[in-house]
């Protein structure tokens, strides 16, 4: 009898162990479908106010929408006559210095305005070509033109020459980073190349996890 009472009460603790176990994980389950839903959602106010911002570079064929690889990332995507590159070369000539200056202060002032600042973990400028020429010289070329694209850009926002812009630019240089692509990602157009639009520069931006904030939210209390 004793055996049965000992056995019963083991079985209760067991199912009942199982049944917080379960509601655990349907909680855990919950609460990360918020959270992402929650970065979804900020996501798609910073692509709102970028398209904003941008509008008046539409025309000259910059496009702002969301990282189809990435659900909390977003991509402005620069077509390369824009920066004016010289066949096989990554300097800047005026012209594209002139494309940066523009674009560069207003990118900056939606991803670092109080709304959006504690939200963007990253700045990628990422550098692609066409399919021509080796994988080895199209990587080393679009690595040098993002990175010249980087260098450009933390120049512009030196020379605003303010000193409110100070913090502006330190939060710039924090999150921009190059990276070249080379011929990754070609822009496909019914089933062919499109090497015009292949020869590109992208800057991804990506919001941040809600994990990764609350974490920013807590450092940033204590500084």
């Amino acid at each position: 009898m004793e055996e049965e009472t000992s056995s019963g009460i083991a079985n209760s603790f067991t199912d009942l162990m199982t049944s917080l176990m379960v509601i655990f994980i349907l909680l855990l389950c919950t609460f990360m479908n918020n959270a992402f839903q929650e970065s979804q959602s900020t996501k798609s106010m910073i692509l709102v106010k970028l398209q904003q911002q941008l509008k008046g570079y539409v025309a000259q064929g910059v496009r702002v929408e969301s990282d189809p690889n990435d659900p909390l990332a977003l991509l402005i995507l620069v077509p390369e006559d824009l920066l004016a590159f010289a066949f096989d070369r990554f300097e800047i000539p005026p012209h594209g210095k002139g494309f940066l200056e523009g674009f560069v202060p207003k990118l900056t002032d939606t991803i670092y305005s109080k709304e959006f600042r504690n939200d963007i973990s990253s700045v990628v400028v990422e550098g692609h070509t066409d399919s021509k020429g080796t994988d080895t010289h199209n990587l080393k070329l679009s690595q040098n033109r993002s990175m010249a694209v980087v260098s450009e850009s933390i120049s512009i926002m030196e020379n605003q020459g303010d000193d409110k812009y100070h913090e502006k630019i330190n939060y710039f240089v924090r999150v921009l980073s190059a990276s070249g692509r080379g011929k990754q990602g070609l822009i496909m157009v019914n089933g062919k190349e499109d090497p015009v639009k292949s020869r590109r520069v992208v800057f991804q931006i990506r919001v941040r996890s809600f994990g990764s904030k609350i974490i920013v939210k807590q450092l940033t209390n204590h500084v």
